[in-house]
């Protein structure tokens, strides 16, 4: 897949809520995820990493109120999205995100991905 297909189908994918889809799907196994310095989150390496980070942030909440992903912006190996989220979790309330999305793809999958966001 070049980077703009994949950048199209992780949109339309997360547009479907289907996250975990697009991480088997587009993902290389030893992927690199870099959440928002200010989170104080690790980065996090590989792709059964990725799948309980995942499982742990949707037993953190409790609804999705209203979910945006933009159309991607893309370069040669690199592609970038915005998502707005309105969520309910269970330790925080309810919280507004606005998200640039940036990832990097190598070989048809996405070898990186790092996120900038406030909340």
């Amino acid at each position: 897949m070049t980077t703009e297909e994949v950048a199209n189908r992780l949109v339309s994918l997360c547009r479907q809520e289907k996250h975990p889809q697009a991480q088997e799907e587009l993902y290389h196994k030893d992927i690199i995820s870099i959440e928002d310095e200010k989170s104080g989150a690790p980065i996090t390496k590989g792709m059964e990493a990725i799948r309980q980070k995942t499982k742990a942030w949707e037993a953190s909440v409790v609804a999705i109120h209203d979910a945006y992903v933009s159309d991607p912006i893309i370069s040669k190996n690199h592609f970038a999205v915005t998502m707005e989220n309105d969520i309910t979790f269970k330790e925080q309330g309810r919280v507004q995100i606005s998200e640039i999305c940036v990832y990097e793809v190598h070989e048809g999958k996405i070898v990186k991905e790092q996120f900038f966001y406030t909340m």
